[in-house]
């Protein structure tokens, strides 16, 4: 008889341990979390990631997520060595590195632009398909180290479109709509499929001040979460930092583009460029913090739409379907060529800036476990 009434105080007792003591149960609820973390500002993170608020923070007798993330990150039994804090400071090499990464992509695309100019014939085609390649693999590089590496992948194959597109598909348009073209391209902005090579050199020039904005709303973003007493606080103090970093990328971009256009003697090509940075930045920036599905959803829905533009005005050559190219044809009467790719880019864009202003102001996204590379 006393064995079963012993047996049956115990879960009392257990829950009356656990009404007395709510934060032992969070923490046994969220154990791995609290091992895990390095600091208090993990938990802190991990915690608003799976919905505790301020407001849930007050149940346990703490005024935010970020009171109630010391006491149990203070509660946790560790090893009298401590972890290596994940915003330690890369070494001068890797960061050397870094920088040489971002830079190589535009030095690479300077030097086959070059060689583009200063050849012809088969010679100009061998120019083009090496710097294709190098350009590519120089982008790769840049993106899987430094400040602009993330370890979820996106849509690489779609990037890759978009980027082609505004080197080869204003011109492809607008030989369709003549009746061509009339041959491959040649590398020239006058030939028989014209090619556009200002936004795309402006574009691989603006991989280093992508790093540099990735780098500056990453260690920026991280001491206001330093500083924060509060998710509310937090959040308030991240979002203009987030439009202010997009906003100098976009001034940079813009004046590269001004600058290659004035010196290869194109048209700056401004809204192809300026719409497609934007997207690819915002793309880039969520994927970098944990947030990779929105930026495939909308690559691909952007490379879509020029794919699908471009679709239609070749099937409506066929007889009895010239009403599949009337928009396009409409759009290219009002807007000319740079149409398609602006609105295409420039939606998805605006798509990709609502959505980071609600994630990547969130403190989950700037306490990655994982050290920097």
């Amino acid at each position: 008889m006393s064995a079963s009434r012993g047996a049956a105080a115990a879960p009392v007792s257990a829950a009356r341990r656990a009404t007395a003591d709510p934060v032992k149960a969070l923490m046994h609820r969220h154990r791995d979390l609290c091992e895990r973390a390095v600091d208090p500002l993990e938990i802190a993170a991990g915690l608003e990631a799976h919905g505790v608020t301020d407001r849930t923070a007050a149940r346990f007798r703490h005024r935010d997520v970020f009171s109630l993330a010391e006491e149990m990150y203070a509660r946790v039994p560790r090893d009298t060595d401590p972890a290596p804090h994940p915003t330690d400071p890369p070494t001068p090499r890797a960061r050397a590195a870094s920088i040489v990464l971002a830079l190589l992509p535009g030095a690479l695309c300077a030097a086959a632009v070059t060689g583009l100019r200063l050849t012809h014939g088969r010679t100009r085609l061998t120019v083009a398909a090496l710097g294709v390649l190098a350009v590519a693999l120089a982008v790769r590089a840049a993106l899987r180290r430094g400040p602009l590496a993330a370890t979820a992948r996106t849509g690489g194959t779609w990037t890759c479109w978009l980027v082609g597109y505004a080197l080869l598909g204003d011109g492809l348009l607008q030989a369709a709509l003549a009746g061509g073209p009339d041959g491959l391209p040649d590398g020239t902005a006058d030939g028989p499929w014209p090619v556009t090579v200002a936004p795309v050199l402006a574009l691989t020039l603006a991989c280093a001040p992508a790093a540099v904005s990735a780098r500056l709303l990453a260690v920026r973003a991280r001491r206001r979460l330093t500083a924060s007493r509060g998710l509310a606080d937090f959040s308030a103090s991240v979002r203009p930092l987030l439009l202010g970093t997009f906003v100098l990328f976009m001034a940079v971009l813009t004046a590269l583009a001004a600058l290659t256009g004035m010196v290869l003697g194109e048209p700056a090509a401004y809204p192809q460029a300026l719409t497609l940075g934007a997207l690819l930045l915002l793309a880039r920036l969520l994927t970098v913090h944990g947030h990779a599905y929105a930026p495939s959803l909308v690559l691909t829905a952007a490379a879509t739409a020029e794919a699908t533009a471009l679709a239609t005005l070749f099937a409506g050559r066929l007889p009895g379907c010239g009403f599949l190219a009337a928009p396009v044809e409409a759009l290219v009467d009002l807007w000319g060529p740079a149409g398609v790719p602006t609105i295409a880019c420039g939606a998805g864009a605006l798509v990709l800036l609502v959505h980071a202003t609600r994630r990547l102001t969130r403190a989950s996204a700037h306490a990655s476990t994982e050290p920097p590379r």
